[in-house]
């Protein structure tokens, strides 16, 4: 666990950059538009997945500053393992899809960068406006849970109960949303590596933004070069399920799905700011 202790100002927090070292390089230039420090910044793991740069991807990450979640696939590389351990089932589509795009990561990745996924922290900490704020990749003690918005909540409280948080920040599920739990709130920041199954081509981040003695939640929609991440992926033969989506916006699959996120397939989504009230001692 690595804790940053007391942040003052916005924090923006995304997942998944997947490879996708166009969108990479979109969410640095968004965040040095709106000022944003890397120290003010966390991704929720999964650095290396889908797409076709995963060595450059690490490299601009690492170079950037930024803070950094190990997700299942940093654990995975890091170990040398023969899957990407995202939990898919076996036989399912999704399971069949990631060792296309898996074992290409692993022959590309350098040693360096595989050493580099193996000392990053499995939770970060920090506080803002008196909230205790836990980011994680899947669930508090499983690396590769999905957590979805459709989850149920009771779930959600026990494990912000058992991290001793206020808020926690996940990833791994790949679509956006946020949930208050009581005084509490489960939010997802969604990835930016590859879209929500939401029928567009943009991917989305998430600030957190002090207003007062309240903190502010927002979405918000990141647009970058498509045509050149398709390309990439088309130029060492990753799956072309993958690359059709980053385009059409929907997934290849939807195996991973519970009812209801697959009943929205298609839909666009429409991520309402959440405004948290700071808790009473």
């Amino acid at each position: 666990m690595l804790n940053i202790g007391e942040i003052k100002g916005s924090m923006l927090l995304f997942g998944g950059p997947y490879s996708n070292l166009q969108a990479t390089l979109a969410i640095r230039q968004e965040a040095e538009k709106r000022g944003i420090a890397s120290d003010h910044i966390v991704c929720t793991g999964d650095v290396v997945a889908y797409c076709g740069d995963p060595e450059a991807t690490v490299n601009l990450i690492r170079d950037w500053g930024i803070h950094v979640v190990m997700g299942n696939c940093e654990e995975s590389l890091a170990q040398d393992a023969d899957d990407c351990g995202c939990g898919f089932e076996e036989g399912t589509t999704c399971s069949l899809l990631s060792n296309n795009w898996y074992q290409f990561a692993r022959n590309q990745l350098s040693n360096d960068s595989k050493q580099w996924m193996s000392s990053l922290p499995r939770s970060i900490d920090f506080h803002s406006v008196g909230y205790h704020i836990h980011c994680i990749h899947g669930g508090v003690s499983h690396i590769n849970q999905f957590v979805f918005a459709s989850t149920d909540k009771q779930l959600k409280a026990e494990q912000l109960a058992h991290a001793q948080a206020d808020i926690i920040v996940a990833g791994h599920c790949g679509l956006p949303f946020g949930q208050q739990i009581g005084d509490k709130a489960w939010l997802n920041a969604g990835v930016i590596g590859m879209p929500a199954n939401e029928g567009k081509e943009s991917v989305w981040y998430m600030l957190l933004s002090p207003k007062g003695s309240e903190l502010e939640v927002s979405w918000h929609r990141l647009q970058y070069d498509v045509v050149a991440a398709q390309h990439a992926m088309q130029g060492v033969g990753l799956s072309k399920q993958y690359c059709h989506a980053l385009k059409s916006g929907l997934w290849p699959s939807l195996d991973v799905l519970p009812e209801k996120e697959q009943a929205l397939t298609g839909v666009e989504l429409n991520l309402v700011p959440l405004m948290l009230r700071r808790l009473t001692d």
